[in-house]
Parts: structure tokens; C-alpha cells; sequence
């Protein structure tokens, strides 16, 4: 698969489904079983979400651990409105080196393409537990989603729009530089590869 994908154009929505590219979900799935029979979901300290990184800042190990997986966002906690800073910032640019595990695999075939399509940030397996939701808040960027498992209990909102992004290979960036939340309120996980855009269509 070669083709480049031209996201010059701002779109209106804040869900821009990519036009002319789409993966194999079912080599994902396949692929996914292999990789959690060796590596398990690490717990970002945030109930009912885990990530497993894809790539890293090269050599750096730290870049994969604690906070390095959450990264900064902004959030209003309660009442009050008042928006609230949690975590650090990131320097999404520096994560350009694919984490052994992935080497050879399907993972590693849709890194590549992506990387050659747009500018990443981190790349991550996202898990979300059944019955489950997180914070509203904001990210200092888009990103960029291809779900592996889903179910129709999925979506994403951001401000006042819902939508759910089917597990059919497509590829979805979001406009999380907008308040926004996603829930899971089927009975089995979500898991999508997602990955930081650092230049969308919303820029």
C-alpha cells in the first residue's frame, strides 16, 4: 500500500474520516493476539484505561513509562468551570523508533504507512473497559484512530457530537484539540490503534 494521502484540506467536521486508506482488520486482530500473549496493558494510573506504546523516543525507555504514556490535557474538574492543566507536555516529534516487539509484525506494515502519510507523535494500543468513560477535556492535538474492537456502545463526543467509528480497517482523525470524551458502554473492551497527529486537517 503506497498511497499518500493529501490532508491539506480543513474539513468543517471534527471527525475526518481518510479517504483512500484502509487497512486489514483482520490481520490487526491476529496481530493483537500475538502481542498480548507477550506484553500486557499498562495501567495509566486513570481507572479503566491502559495503553501499550508503539514507538519511542529512540534509546529511551523513559519514554514509554508513566506520564510519557498519558501526556499533557486539560480538563474542568468540577463546578466551577475552571479549566485545570494535568500532566507534562510531551515532545510528540522525537517519537520516531518502533519498539521491537511490534518488528515484523501487521503493526509494523501500518506504522510505516502512516509515518509516511503524516507527521506522528506517539503511536498507542488504547484500551477502554466496558461500562467505562473518560474526563471531558482537551489535547494539544488531533488524533488519529483506527479502531482493532469495538462495539456499537462506542463512541466518541467531542462538544455536542456523538459518533461511533466502526472496527472496518478505516481510519479516522479526531479533533481532540476540542473538549471531548469517549465511552465504552458495551460489555466487551475497546481497543483502537491511536496515534498523535502533529499537522491534520484541523490546523
Amino acid at each position: 500500500m503506497e498511497t499518500v494521502v493529501n490532508i491539506s484540506k480543513k474539513t468543517s467536521s471534527d471527525f475526518y474520516k481518510v479517504p483512500h486508506l484502509k487497512f486489514d482488520i483482520n490481520k490487526l486482530r491476529f496481530d493483537l493476539e500475538k502481542i498480548l500473549k507477550k506484553k500486557k496493558f499498562d495501567s495509566l494510573g486513570i481507572k479503566n484505561f491502559a495503553a501499550i506504546p508503539l514507538n519511542q523516543i529512540p534509546g529511551d525507555k523513559s519514554s514509554i513509562k508513566g506520564h510519557n504514556v498519558r501526556g499533557t490535557y486539560w480538563t474542568i474538574p468540577d463546578e466551577t468551570g475552571k479549566e485545570a492543566m494535568r500532566d507534562k507536555p510531551i515532545e510528540e516529534s522525537k517519537y520516531t523508533e518502533l519498539l521491537p516487539e511490534f518488528k515484523g509484525t501487521y503493526f509494523e506494515e501500518v506504522f510505516d504507512i502512516l509515518k509516511k502519510n503524516f507527521k506522528l507523535g506517539r503511536v498507542r494500543i488504547l484500551l477502554k473497559e466496558p461500562r467505562s468513560t473518560l474526563s471531558w477535556h482537551r489535547d494539544p492535538e488531533a488524533r488519529l484512530h483506527i479502531p482493532i474492537i469495538t462495539n456499537k456502545g462506542c463512541r466518541m463526543v467531542i462538544e455536542d457530537v456523538s459518533k461511533h467509528m466502526p472496527a472496518d480497517g478505516t481510519v479516522t482523525i479526531t479533533n481532540n484539540t476540542k473538549y471531548h470524551n469517549f465511552f465504552n458502554g458495551g460489555e466487551q473492551n475497546r481497543i483502537h490503534l491511536v496515534a498523535c497527529v502533529l499537522k491534520s486537517p484541523f490546523n
